[in-house]
């Protein structure tokens, strides 16, 4: 999945789906932080939304290479600062419907039904209570500031002003603590709390040993001072040093520990033992949300679940074929054990032999990749091992670059246990979905589009961007890949899986399904691990909804494929299929379709 760095869910769903534009820039940010359109029109609107949205949110700024604010960390856990969201997005929907749709061209009409469809998602978004949940194990600050802090990820550290900077954001982190815990003991109080499993698993993070530390160089946030640039003085050496050793000791350590604490000793007791977030006030409606907004159709929970129950059975069969084909005489299930402990399955011993593993895979696309694909991304691509600190409970990920190519896309591989990495829980399709031409694809050539507006330019919608990752797995075979049995039966288990997803999402969110039967289900129908399964099923709780993204997305795109061999013929060529689909980033898929039936009519 692609990283999202945001601090809680609320956050993550106000702006993933808003983030993409044109680069003349049309608005301009006074000292004292107003913001005045220079142009009229459209775009002049969209530029200087983008402009108080980037001092709204500037972890995402960062991420997304614009460093102005790199030194800001807003707490957006207040009711001033949802109060200040809220007018925000209603003026901006008020200024655009002063404009004529019908007279705009083509893409400002595109540009048009995404803002509009995007801040009355976020609107509605505020309308949730999930502010009484301010982060679990899977995402939020305090995991975000590890990812940022470490000197790896998105925060720059490459001026003596990046330094400093990034101890804006320390001081800005304990403010924002004791804020979550207000809202964590709010929602103890109005029963709106997460599941007793989810917060077992915050603790340990909480608690890491490179996050309490009694010698601030053993902390992950020393990571930047072990790495300083060449060309700074042993003046600015000595004096960021002190600075960092003593963020380290009096801010962060405490804080981390102050959250440790209150979830021990105070939430733990008071969180639920029920699974799906039907069970709190308010909780079925918060779902019927989260599944249009990650889905960005209107399909309800119902709907998925059935469309699931089918997906399942047609890849079951696929793999009761594979079974076949391999000469297991047992049960499917049976089948999916005897998988784990196959050496066949397993060719590695160390870390580095699976990330190189992953380049022998990128090096095989590469010749096919040029027949399917006209326009490719200018940025960097990196494949790296998921840092320490939190690979034992990550999932592969993929964390995107800069527009400028500073900074390049990562493919994050958590390998805490190398030795055991299985090529049938899917490495060859997960390469094709996280990195190329999946993620890193998709997202490169968005932000590299400068002609966008930037709400478009830096867009995530789960449906698009995740339903292009999975559909990128099933050009394995087009890409000279999946010719390994096991590598298939990988991949075959990777579809499973966003399939699967379909099931127990919606189960365990409408109560149909315990946390206990969803791992079950999984096991009945992939070769992954308890633990594996039982780490999914924890995602889906602590995100709902998210993990419908994947299944919908990709059936619409093969939907769309499909459609268009069929009237076009000889006319169709695949490789500017996925150049149009691509081209001007990612949005809700009726907005998509729309768009590529227009490109198909001109095609003829």
């Amino acid at each position: 999945m692609k990283k999202i760095a945001l601090a809680g869910l609320v956050a993550a769903a106000l702006t993933s789906a808003c983030n993409q534009t044109k680069t003349t820039e049309t608005a301009t940010t006074s000292a004292n932080g107003a913001v005045t359109d220079t142009t009229k029109g459209l775009n002049g609107l969209f530029a200087s939304f983008w402009e108080r949205q980037s001092r709204l949110d500037p972890l995402s700024a960062t991420a997304q290479g614009d460093n102005r604010f790199n030194d800001l960390l807003p707490n957006d856990q207040t009711q001033a600062f949802r109060d200040t969201l809220r007018t925000f997005y209603q003026d901006y929907l008020t200024r655009l419907g002063q404009f004529d749709r019908a007279k705009l061209d083509d893409n400002d009409r595109i540009s048009y039904d995404i803002f509009q469809y995007d801040l009355k998602q976020r609107v509605e978004g505020l309308k949730l209570n999930t502010w009484m949940m301010p982060f679990q194990q899977f995402w939020g600050l305090p995991i975000s500031m590890g990812q940022f802090g470490s000197g790896q990820g998105n925060q720059p550290f490459k001026t003596v002003k990046d330094y400093d900077n990034w101890l804006g954001r320390v001081r800005g982190f304990s403010v924002w603590a004791d804020s979550a815990i207000g809202n964590f003991r709010r929602g103890m109080k109005a029963g709106v709390v997460l599941p007793k499993a989810l917060v077992e698993k915050m603790l340990p993070q909480m608690r890491a040993k490179d996050m309490q530390v009694t010698d601030a160089t053993k902390s992950l946030f020393y990571g930047p001072i072990n790495a300083f640039p060449k060309d700074f003085s042993d003046a600015d050496k000595k004096r960021i040093t002190e600075d960092y050793k003593k963020a380290i000791m009096t801010e962060i350590v405490p804080t981390y520990k102050k959250l440790g604490d209150f979830l021990a000793t105070e939430y733990l007791p008071k969180s639920r033992p029920t699974s799906g977030i039907n069970a709190i006030p308010g909780g079925p409606e918060m779902y019927r949300y989260y599944a249009s907004y990650w889905t960005t159709t209107d399909k309800t929970p119902a709907e998925i679940h059935a469309l699931g129950l089918r997906e399942v059975a047609r890849l079951r069969a696929e793999m009761e074929r594979m079974r076949t084909e391999l000469g297991f005489k047992g049960t499917l299930r049976q089948f999916f054990e005897s998988l784990k402990h196959d050496p066949k399955a397993m060719p590695f011993k160390t870390a580095e032999e699976v990330l190189a593993g992953f380049r022998k895979i990128q090096a095989t696309i590469d010749p096919n990749l040029k027949k399917m694909f006209g326009r490719v991304p200018k940025s960097p691509f990196e494949i790296r091992r998921t840092e320490a600190f939190r690979e034992a409970s990550a999932s592969a990920e993929y964390n995107q670059g800069s527009p400028d190519g500073t900074r390049p896309g990562i493919f994050y591989v958590p390998l805490p246990k190398p030795a055991e990495y299985n090529v049938t829980q899917g490495m060859e399709s997960l390469f094709l979905h996280e990195a190329i031409p999946g993620h890193h694809y998709q997202i490169s050539l968005q932000q590299e589009n400068t002609a966008l507006p930037k709400f478009r330019q830096f867009a995530g919608y789960g449906a698009m961007t995740e339903g292009w990752a999975l559909y990128c797995e099933s050009l394995g075979k087009e890409l000279g890949l999946y010719k390994d049995p096991y590598q298939y039966v990988g991949a075959l288990n990777d579809e499973m899986l966003r399939a699967v997803r379909l099931v127990v999402d919606t189960g365990l969110h409408t109560g149909q399904l315990t946390r206990e039967q969803a791992i079950e289900y999984m096991l009945d129908n992939m070769p992954a691990s308890k633990e594996d399964d039982t780490s999914a099923i924890e995602r889906y709780m602590a995100i709902p909804g998210q993990a419908l993204a994947y299944k919908i997305g990709q059936l619409k795109i093969q939907e769309l494929r499909a459609r268009y061999e069929k009237q076009l013929g000889s006319k169709f060529s695949l490789s500017n299929f996925h150049d149009e689909l691509l081209k001007d980033g990612v949005m809700p898929l009726a907005v998509l379709e729309t768009k590529m039936d227009a490109w198909a009519k001109k095609q003829k």
